[in-house]
């Protein structure tokens, strides 16, 4: 078996162990099996992405928007603005979207960092990453991407786009994070989103009114700059003001 093969089987095996853990309960010494596995996961995030010394700004997008792409453009664009402002550029590692900023970052010399998750279908890291970590489960995953960056960008993407987004929106409605901006680049693709939270979300009293201004949409790379170094700049004086214990409690 090559090496390529070899490591489909590791990561088909790997995702048979987390089907069987989702399917219901089971016996109690496997369930703490599958918590053991999870704090070591965890514990590799942290030693990792907590060495890191500058905030980092999190693009997602999707893999299939590549080079001849208007949004790559963007996202490389925007890649380049984050990392001369020295933040360094998080991502899921890979093509598209992801490809794109982290190109941005690299050209500009900034720090390029990936985080992905490991599936049986995954492609290849881009070529474009100083920092590269993969986790074997989602919700480890997003942690990591919430504790160690300081905003969101989203550009048009799928189901995992989505996802992300709305993990991020619902801990923001929810007072869990504060001062972090979710800023949503293309503003002709998240309309029709918008209009739905407007138009349904909102008038049948599922959201209030207040919820839909948690996203920030915007076709310009100076905007969604402008708008993380305003909440970096926050961050940094709310970090200034906390008392020693405070401090240590947010290590």
């Amino acid at each position: 078996m090559n090496v390529k093969n070899q490591k489909l089987s590791l990561l088909q095996a790997a995702t048979d162990v987390e089907k069987r853990f989702l399917a219901g309960p089971r016996e109690r010494s496997k369930d703490l099996e599958s918590a053991t596995r999870y704090f070591l996961e965890f514990i590799q995030g942290f030693e990792t992405l907590g060495a890191i010394d500058r905030p980092c700004v999190t693009v997602f997008g999707s893999a299939r928007l590549g080079e001849t792409t208007p949004y790559y453009a963007l996202a490389r664009e925007l890649g380049r603005r984050l990392a001369a402002e020295g933040l360094g550029v998080m991502t899921g590692g890979g093509p598209g979207i992801m490809e794109a900023a982290n190109r941005g970052a690299k050209e500009a010399g900034g720090l390029s960092i990936g985080v992905n998750i490991e599936l049986p279908f995954e492609q290849e890291p881009n070529p474009y990453l100083d920092i590269f970590i993969e986790f074997n489960h989602f919700f480890i995953r997003k942690v990591m991407l919430v504790k160690y960056s300081s905003a969101f960008v989203v550009f048009p993407g799928g189901f995992g786009t989505l996802d992300e987004a709305f993990e991020t929106v619902t801990l923001m409605q929810t007072d869990k994070i504060e001062d972090f901006p979710l800023i949503s680049m293309g503003v002709a693709f998240w309309q029709p989103m918008a209009d739905f939270m407007r138009d349904t979300l909102v008038t049948q009293g599922t959201i209030g009114k207040r919820d839909i201004h948690l996203w920030s949409p915007t076709d310009s790379v100076d905007e969604a700059v402008g708008l993380i170094l305003e909440a970096v700049a926050r961050q940094r004086e709310s970090a200034a003001r906390a008392t020693p214990d405070e401090a240590q409690a947010n290590k």
